[in-house]
């Protein structure tokens, strides 16, 4: 299964790590310099959950979010995944 959030669709993204190399100022250095940018992949805080629609008496099995967690206590859940297209 793909990591993606079926309802927010935020996915996988590419980011960079910077690497640093010296002695801080503050302990006697003369401070910390750039070195390289090293690529990285920054992964979305992803969730498989069972919910339970009562519109349409069964549970129903997503991937989801945690920010997409929040958004269906907030808007109910009937409502968030019709409008994702799940149901």
């Amino acid at each position: 299964m793909a990591k993606v959030c079926q309802i927010t669709g935020v996915g996988v993204t590419v980011g960079h790590k910077i690497h640093r190399s010296g002695k801080a100022k503050k302990e006697g250095g003369i401070g910390k310099h750039i070195t390289k940018r090293v690529k990285r992949k920054i992964h979305p805080n992803l969730r498989d959950k069972r919910i339970w629609v009562s519109e349409l008496g069964k549970f129903v099995n997503v991937r989801l979010s945690a920010r997409a967690l929040k958004t269906l206590d907030k808007n109910g859940a009937f409502a968030t995944l019709k409008e994702a297209g799940l149901i």
